[in-house]
């Protein structure tokens, strides 16, 4: 719909013959003709003239502004509502008041015609001009117009429309065109090896509330700190630098069959190899299943392996160190308690091998036992020849001889009890006393039992040890092993073309919008 503004007009008012020419001086102010001349020169209002005419007929007189004045200064003396300075003359006519009769109030309001008027809301001054008698047109003529205004309408439009065409082609359709071409005919085709592993913890399933899913929300909390770890490794410069030692990292990117705007240069800094190695090494974790997902894009499949089997080896490597050092804390006090404890008991062995080869006595009890069962048997034999030489004595007529032979026979069996009495309790210059190898004998096997038992001990602590390293222990599970891929992944051209031109239409609605309100704002 066209504007109010472009209706057609059916009544044209013609122009003044001074339009377009330089202002003219300001003319200057004649004096009122007299009453008589004015009257005599003005045009007589016929009874059935209309406001409107009667006002063109005052018009042609050519009335100065200083005339209009004086008599829009008498229409509001005399209490008239006038619209304009030519109907207060129309009005005073009409009423039968001459507005330019000179008196002494019409010279005080001459006088006064420059000042300013206290009542507000006065009636605008009209400039006088060149009127003409406005002219009537037929419908032929109109209709003519009408079709010319029509017609320039529709050509403002379709410039209009060709304008916003050439715009959008120009920075719109072009760079997508161009975009599109890049994606197709120009990017190199990158490959892309994905990988998926989970960082395990050696658990016993066996320990109170650890059962199938109190287990496995305890081994995912206790690994997110070592997933997210292994994570931000594999993401660091430490990463990439080794995987360029190892394998050629910005070789690869800077081989001619790359192109220009993914070719790294030959003397490339490792913070520019850095970010191409973030965008090309995408590492994420998901903390809801605990598996790491990475993915590996390079210019060659064999190269996207190679690299995922060398990340998956650092990323073990990192995973061994984080617990290593723990690990090692704990097996190191074990270990060294039990090398203790064996050596002690070494030592106490040895004493107790040692005293029994100085005191030739393999077991002082057994040695104590035999010769109190020998002591014990010689005064059974004792107590039993005593008496017999009591019941040869009782004999009025003994047998001497047999007599004397009970006598020596009694005789040494007290000194062989005496002796081995003896030996128990006294030593001599060449034995030493039962007693004392008995004493020292026992001192070292209770050092012996005791360093056996604290070996025993220390070998129980050395296993509750390796068997909480072993619980501290971390390893990878692969869940997606990486392979080398047979198709090239990106780009995604169909996908990348249209968010390009979703873009660049963004940024030409953005800057069209902004350059709109700002031509509003300026305009207004």
């Amino acid at each position: 719909m066209p504007n109010n503004e472009n209706k057609p007009r059916i009544m044209r008012r013609p122009e003044p013959a001074n339009q377009g020419q330089p202002a003219s001086p300001r003319p200057t102010v004649r004096r009122a003709p007299p009453a008589n001349e004015q009257a005599a020169s003005a045009p007589q209002a016929g009874p059935n003239l209309s406001a409107r005419q009667e006002i063109d007929l005052i018009k042609k007189e050519n009335l100065t502004g200083r005339d209009l004045r004086i008599a829009r200064r008498v229409a509001q003396k005399h209490g008239f509502q006038v619209t304009s300075d030519l109907d207060a003359v129309r009005v005073l006519r009409k009423n039968g008041i001459d507005p330019f009769q000179p008196s002494t109030n019409m010279l005080k309001n001459a006088a006064n015609a420059d000042t300013p008027a206290p009542m507000a809301n006065l009636p605008v001054t009209v400039r006088r001009t060149e009127v003409t008698e406005p002219r009537q047109i037929d419908n032929d003529q109109r209709m003519l117009e009408v079709d010319q205004i029509q017609k320039d309408l529709v050509k403002r439009r379709r410039k209009r429309i060709a304008a916003m065409i050439t715009k959008l082609i120009c920075f719109v359709l072009i760079p997508s065109m161009l975009a599109g071409y890049y994606f197709y005919r120009v990017a190199t085709p990158m490959y892309a090896s994905f990988t998926e592993f989970v960082i395990q913890k050696a658990d016993n399933p066996s320990l109170p509330g650890a059962g199938a899913g109190g287990f496995l929300s305890s081994s995912l909390l206790a690994t997110a700190q070592d997933s997210i770890a292994v994570q931000g490794y594999l993401s660091s410069r430490d990463a990439m630098a080794r995987l360029d030692d190892d394998l050629g990292f910005k070789h690869i990117f800077q081989g001619d069959d790359v192109d220009a705007l993914q070719r790294l240069d030959s003397t490339v800094t490792n913070e520019t190899a850095y970010k191409t190695y973030k965008k090309r090494v995408q590492i994420g974790f998901d903390p809801t299943e605990g598996i790491i997902k990475m993915e590996v894009v390079t210019p060659s499949p064999e190269m996207s392996f190679e690299f995922s089997r060398a990340l998956i080896g650092y990323a073990e490597q990192k995973v061994d160190q984080l617990t290593q050092r723990l690990r090692e804390d704990q097996m190191k006090g074990a270990r060294d308690s039990y090398e203790k404890a064996e050596t002690k008991f070494t030592e106490a062995q040895d004493r107790v091998v040692e005293l029994q080869e100085k005191l030739g006595v393999l077991s002082p009890e057994s040695e104590i036992a035999a010769q109190m069962a020998l002591i014990q048997q010689l005064e059974t034999d004792l107590q039993q020849r005593e008496l017999e030489m009591i019941e040869l004595q009782d004999n009025p007529r003994p047998n001497k001889t047999k007599l004397k032979v009970l006598e020596s026979s009694i005789k040494s069996r007290e000194g062989m009890i005496k002796k081995l009495r003896g030996q128990l309790t006294q030593g001599t210059d060449a034995t030493t006393s039962l007693a004392k190898v008995t004493a020292e004998l026992q001192s070292a096997q209770s050092q012996l039992l005791l360093r056996q038992e604290l070996l025993s001990g220390s070998l129980l602590q050395l296993e509750t040890a390796r068997v909480e390293a072993n619980r501290q222990t971390r390893y990878l599970s692969m869940a997606v092993a990486p392979v080398a891929p047979d198709e090239a992944s990106y780009p995604k051209s169909f996908e990348n073309t249209l968010l390009a031109t979703l873009i660049f239409a963004g940024l030409f609605l953005m800057v069209s919008l902004t350059a709109s309100i700002l031509r509003e704002q300026l305009t207004s």
